[in-house]
């Protein structure tokens, strides 16, 4: 990488729009006066939270105040979500949050306490994250084509690993095994015990996160096979896509932005919002080699694009079938 900024296909438009942002809406000048709290519903070392803490450490030296990270995980996301839809809407608690608790969960799960698409204003998308499909190297398949032909070979004899039901890396393989038409068996797991039973040649393939597994697959312990997103990713130029391998329209993966409680001031917003997009330049080179698509754009761009994530996966989650509780 050479350094240099590369908006992606979103972020374009985002930009001119941050620009016209009237400047009286982005006076915030005693904000902040004290450390903010920036929630994690997630475990510390995942890809949440490695973001989180990469903004947030640019934020602080922006602002000249702590952004203090605070992992809240459980609930597939959900604790720490209502956490932050309950905190005071001052600015000072926020949320980076993603693709699970924002727009796969209010369907997923019968009764949630809040309703995050209204309980959480949008902020910023920090980046895509797109999912990968990886095989175990024992697959003799290179390619989507000898993929799918191995596994018509073979009904129900591929396993396929995913990090609980009804996240991301389950609804993937769910979707490329009805459209390919092919019998596979999901197997869900909590947290990385699927990507060790992958690397143990346990599961035969998954649908993960680039950054989860991108040192594996240049150490060879895992081949990539295609990834999830609408264009090649960044971070693994050479893998094509699904929708590029015969099925088209194929988009499935992860996102992560900021979020505020409800009623947080719209200054503050708008401050929080220059101060990332004018960070991720600096971070774009960082994240790209973790395996994260750097976005950013204005608050209601990113607001749409999660209304549109919420109402594509609420049509996948019904159809698999997936509940939790």
């Amino acid at each position: 990488m050479d350094g240099t900024w590369n908006p992606n296909r979103r972020s374009l438009l985002a930009g001119a729009a941050a620009l016209a942002v009237p400047a009286a809406w982005g006076q915030a000048p005693d904000y902040p006066s004290r450390p903010v709290r920036i929630i994690v519903a997630f475990t510390a070392g995942g890809t949440t939270d490695i973001l989180a803490r990469a903004v947030g450490q640019k934020l602080a030296e922006r602002f000249k105040q702590n952004f203090l990270i605070d992992n809240k995980p459980g609930g597939g996301g959900n604790i720490g979500t209502e956490m932050a839809a309950r905190a005071a809407p001052d600015g000072y608690t926020l949320i980076v949050n993603s693709v699970g608790p924002m727009a796969v969960n209010p369907t997923l799960y019968k009764k949630l306490n809040i309703n995050p698409l209204v309980d959480l204003v949008p902020i910023v998308q920090i980046a895509d994250v797109p999912n990968v499909l990886v095989v175990h190297p024992s697959l003799p398949a290179r390619t989507m084509d000898e993929f799918i032909a191995y596994a018509k070979a073979r009904p129900g004899q591929l396993n396929y690993g995913s990090t609980g039901v009804g996240t991301s890396s389950h609804l993937s393989g769910y979707m490329l095994s009805k459209r390919a038409g092919v019998e596979t068996t999901h197997v869900p797991y909590r947290g990385a015990d699927a990507l060790n039973d992958l690397l143990a040649g346990r599961l035969q393939f998954m649908f993960a996160t680039i950054p989860s597994v991108i040192q594996h697959i240049q150490a060879g312990k895992l081949r990539a096979i295609a990834v999830s997103s609408s264009t090649r990713s960044r971070s693994m130029p050479d893998v094509p896509t699904v929708a590029e391998r015969g099925f088209p329209g194929f988009e499935a993966g992860s996102w992560f932005g900021f979020f505020a409680p409800k009623g947080t001031p719209d200054a503050v917003v708008v401050a929080l919002n220059k101060a990332v997009n004018e960070a991720l330049p600096s971070l774009s080179e960082q994240l790209v080699r973790e395996g994260a698509d750097p976005v950013g754009g204005p608050p209601e761009q990113f607001g749409q694009f999660v209304q549109k994530e919420y109402e594509k996966w609420r049509v996948v989650v019904r159809e698999s079938g997936a509940t939790a509780e």
